[in-house]
């Protein structure tokens, strides 16, 4: 798990339309807000993503891009996006290496059984590259908001 107040764990992934991203294109430009969320077009990740999208020129505006990561290929990143006509950028970690590095791959309980699973979990990265902000137990309904919120701290 990342600390506060210290560099964020680099990383390199394809986004949905397979381009390389990595991390550190950002520092010195932008603000990331990199949200992570168990699995494409399920209802919890549909709202998280919808609201991010309604926000998106806000968060420009604070010279901020938004990452949503989750272990669904490019593909299915693609059909999320056309479907619910998404404005951010999502992140395909099928190996789980992000989510390792972000401690956000753990277990999880639904209905009284257990499994392996993404955490809901939001990590704010400032322009530098430090991490600033976490939250470790994301509600998605307003969630996108809050996060507005912060970065506009920044």
């Amino acid at each position: 798990m990342p600390e506060l107040n210290q560099p964020a764990p680099d990383f390199t992934s394809l986004n949905q339309d397979e381009e390389s991203v990595t991390l550190s294109q950002f520092r010195g430009k932008k603000n990331v807000v990199l949200y992570f969320y168990p699995k494409d077009d399920t209802p919890g990740c549909t709202t998280e993503a919808i609201e991010f999208t309604g926000l998106i020129k806000e968060f420009s505006a604070a010279d901020t891009v938004v990452l949503g990561v989750s272990k669904d290929t490019c593909e299915k990143h693609r059909k999320f996006i056309k479907k619910r006509e998404l404005k951010v950028e999502l992140i395909a970690d099928i190996s789980g290496e992000i989510c390792e590095k972000y401690g956000t791959w753990g277990l999880k309980k639904f209905m009284g059984k257990e499994y392996m699973g993404i955490n809901r979990s939001t990590f704010v990265i400032d322009t530098a590259g430090n991490l600033v902000e976490q939250d470790l137990k994301v509600k998605a309904k307003g969630h996108a908001q809050k996060m507005l919120d912060f970065v506009r701290t920044l």
